[in-house]
């Protein structure tokens, strides 16, 4: 598989240790609930459930054919510009909002790190994401700078964000 920021997105979301080449709906909502968990909020909580609802929309429309599992060739052609507004930004917001426990729409450097390495992104490369997401040098990072962060990795490949997805050693070992 290629170095792309696509190829990197779909390794992080295939996280089974089979390598079939797949997302499962169970492997995406996982996302969530490994956030949850990160930051202490239980599967009662109205933001995990209105995460997992979010998410599961997303999976949906991603899984073209129906069978319950994404392939690359599903996800490649269903990323980019016209995907993500209408179901990445709500989905990935809702993962910032359960981050972010205070609900004041900003994450500081810890919980960012602890959002990003739940939701199966690099730890070790969250800080320079964070930094390069923190232009006015305060601590914080609002939701909309991360989802536009996030949104241009996806979309275009440069952002500030692809630090936090680093190149990890199954991008080359999957077709």
């Amino acid at each position: 598989m290629a170095d792309s920021p696509q190829h990197r997105i779909f390794a992080m979301l295939d996280v089974d240790v089979d390598g079939d080449g797949a997302i499962t709906h169970q492997e995406y909502l996982a996302r969530v609930d490994r956030v949850a968990a990160a930051v202490g909020r239980d599967a009662g909580d109205p933001a995990v459930a209105a995460s997992r609802a979010a998410h599961g929309a997303v999976f949906g429309d991603m899984d073209a054919d129906g069978d319950g599992r994404v392939t690359f060739e599903e996800y490649r052609a269903w990323v980019g510009h016209e995907a993500f507004e209408p179901s990445c930004r709500p989905a990935l917001g809702s993962l910032f909002d359960l981050a972010g426990t205070d609900a004041d729409g900003h994450l500081d450097r810890a919980a960012f790190t602890r959002l990003r390495t739940a939701a199966g992104n690099a730890g070790t490369d969250a800080g320079a994401a964070f930094d390069a997401l923190d232009t006015d040098h305060d601590g914080l990072i609002d939701r909309d700078a991360y989802l536009t962060g996030v949104r241009d990795f996806v979309t275009t490949g440069s952002s500030p964000m692809a630090a936090a997805y680093g190149a990890g050693p199954a991008l080359g070992t999957r077709s």
